[in-house]
């Protein structure tokens, strides 16, 4: 399994080889370093933490475990099978991704604050008439008869968006080593520039 850390950069429409035109979301991926190797016989898991980004302030803690590397402005760890193929130090780039392989992408989605259960989980809303004065998009009841309590789980308003959300099969366009761009099919989820995690489907 392949994976890297990049940020999303935009979208824009491009030409396929039959002349169709097809959406497309560009990356920045890596150039990534691996900070850490953890072994099973070690530390209880198979795993490689890698670094993307710069970072100009960090912490004593953060200083000490990066002691020898840049400081990064994202760490992120990954299960692996075999970890004895990384190094410390090691840098990722994005030729580990080829044209026409699927990809996932996991990022966090744009906030939308604070609003109602139409917007927020797709409610139809009261009929306008009979009755129904200023109740149009008002969610109704939340509460039971016989228990007097709002049962767990009730969708109702609140905060929407800013939640990590997955995307897969995405197709890769292209793939540009010396701009580290990757090129998508399709929408990710965010706004430019956020923190975007890669990985390949096996």
């Amino acid at each position: 399994m392949n994976f890297l850390l990049g940020e999303k950069i935009e979208m824009r429409q491009q030409f396929d080889t039959d002349g169709n035109v097809i959406p497309v979301t560009v990356m920045r991926a890596g150039p990534c370093t691996v900070t850490q190797v953890k072994m099973a016989e070690k530390d209880g898991t198979n795993a490689v933490q890698v670094g993307f980004g710069q970072r100009k302030k960090q912490s004593k803690a953060s200083q000490g475990h990066l002691k020898d590397l840049s400081s990064f402005a994202t760490l992120r760890e990954f299960r692996v099978k075999n970890p004895s193929e990384y190094q410390r130090g090691k840098v990722l780039t994005v030729e580990l991704f080829t044209v026409g392989e699927k990809v996932l992408v996991r990022s966090k989605s744009k906030g939308k604050g604070f609003q109602g259960v139409v917007k927020r989980h797709g409610f139809h809303g009261s009929p306008a008439t009979h009755g129904h004065k200023d109740q149009l998009r008002m969610p109704g009841s939340i509460g039971a008869t016989d228990k007097q309590n709002v049962m767990k789980g009730m969708r109702m308003a609140g905060r929407m968006g800013a939640t990590q959300v997955t995307v897969r099969n995405l197709k890769v366009i292209s793939v540009d080593p010396e701009k580290h761009l990757l090129t998508v099919n399709g929408s990710i989820p965010g706004a430019r520039h956020t923190t975007v995690i890669i990985e390949s489907i096996s």
